[in-house]
């Protein structure tokens, strides 16, 4: 089982587009040198991916091109970003993508699985 470390300074949580309590959390580590991207559900992480840094570059090319390629204005994306901009004038944390710290479960010591 590994160490469950704090969210540091570097990183943030997403949520499942399928809802429910499945989170991603993105978080880079100085120390080593990683980015690590673990999956949870409720206080219990589910995986981990440590990425090596020098790899970051290769993803977000991926991602960016992804991103370029849902141009489509019906794709549930756009769509979802677009229902993003009707949201009332001070959104949620969770909304804009500013999830604190604190938005992590804290409540019991999470588990690796």
């Amino acid at each position: 089982m590994g160490e469950v470390f704090p969210m540091p300074a570097v990183g943030d949580l997403f949520t499942d587009m399928r809802g429910g309590d499945r989170r991603m959390r993105v978080s880079y580590h100085e120390g080593p040198g990683v980015v690590v991207v673990s999956l949870w559900a409720d206080t219990v992480c589910r995986g981990t991916f440590q990425l090596a840094t020098g790899d970051v570059a290769r993803l977000v090319a991926l991602l960016s091109q992804v991103e370029r390629s849902a141009g489509d204005l019906d794709s549930p994306a756009n769509a979802q970003a677009e229902a993003a901009t009707r949201q009332p004038a001070t959104p949620s944390p969770e909304q804009t993508g500013d999830v604190s710290r604190a938005a992590l479960p804290a409540v019991r010591t999470p588990r690796v699985a």
